[in-house]
């Protein structure tokens, strides 16, 4: 294990154990247990500083870093977040708001809290925390996602672009707001969408779309988000395309889905918004959903 990584678990299990005093820990006494882990895991003493900074700053900024997730998550109250989910977020957080940047990026504090979770969380945590951080990230305006890619930028204006739409769909039924997904043949659940022609908007290639693949009339409520990719181009020998994808939220009527003749979908369902989160995402689908999520959260706020 990267002796950095290896220091942030040992902050986890620091985190896990005062949370589960109820926070009656003092910050002393998780200090002084810093040393103790970190002997216990092998630690390096040269990390030890790391360490007490990491823990003293998620100790410091819990409630700033809370409403963070509150904000990020409103569908899983902290209280109801398993503890080591929730504590992973608060070190995840800790490093994306207020780390050195210079030290650790962005990226690199989501993908550390990413493996925490999969080493020390449940089947779904670390979808859950990825998407979590994610749309944080996306708060934040994605800062560093651009650094050093220039030519790659130019390397794609070049590439003939196919444009797609899809849409988040919700409905309403008795009290409940439920989500309807498509299920693709690699075992993950995933938005609807398709490419959208030459003589459409993006609006109305979505709202076609969801019509083809699920047989649902929607109405638009707001843009989601774009996502962009490149994917081989069979209309040219070993050439690349952009693939640029628009996302709305959409609401539509709660009735029967019927699944179209897309290839690579063999199901589609409605779910109850508590049950999105235990489902198999992508991760960039995950980035669209959960600002979904936070909006209709918002909407039943009012």
């Amino acid at each position: 294990m990267a002796n950095r990584h290896l220091a942030r678990s040992v902050v986890l299990q620091v985190l896990f154990e005062r949370d589960s005093s109820g926070g009656k820990m003092s910050t002393e006494d998780a200090q002084s247990r810093i040393l103790d882990y970190a002997k216990e895991f092998g630690a390096r003493d040269s990390d030890v500083p790391f360490m007490r900074e990491l823990l003293q700053t998620s100790i410091a900024k819990q409630k700033e870093i809370d409403e963070v997730i509150r904000g990020a998550a409103p569908e899983w109250p902290i209280e109801k977040i398993a503890a080591v989910d929730r504590n992973i977020l608060r070190l995840g957080l800790t490093e994306l708001l207020y780390a050195d940047k210079t030290q650790v990026p962005e990226k690199v504090a989501i993908n550390e809290a990413i493996e925490l979770a999969k080493t020390f969380g449940g089947a779904s945590s670390s979808r859950f925390v990825n998407g979590v951080l994610g749309a944080v990230y996306v708060e934040l305006g994605e800062p560093g996602k651009g650094d050093g890619k220039a030519r790659k930028h130019d390397e794609l204006a070049k590439m003939p672009t196919e444009h797609l739409a899809g849409a988040v769909v919700y409905a309403r039924s008795k009290g409940e707001i439920y989500l309807a997904f498509v299920h693709d043949i690699f075992g993950h659940w995933t938005i609807s969408k398709g490419r959208v022609e030459e003589s459409e908007d993006v609006q109305a290639g979505a709202i076609r779309e969801i019509k083809e693949e699920m047989n649902l009339d929607i109405k638009i409520v707001q843009q989601l988000g774009v996502n962009e990719y490149t994917a081989n181009d069979t209309k040219t020998h070993g050439g690349k395309k952009r693939k640029r994808v628009t996302y709305f939220l959409a609401e539509s009527p709660f009735t029967e889905l019927r699944l179209g003749t897309s290839g690579g979908l063999d199901d589609a369902q409605w779910f109850p918004l508590a049950d999105v989160g235990n489902l198999n995402f992508y991760d960039d689908t995950l980035k669209i959903i959960v600002p979904a999520i936070n909006i209709l959260a918002q909407k039943d706020r009012k």
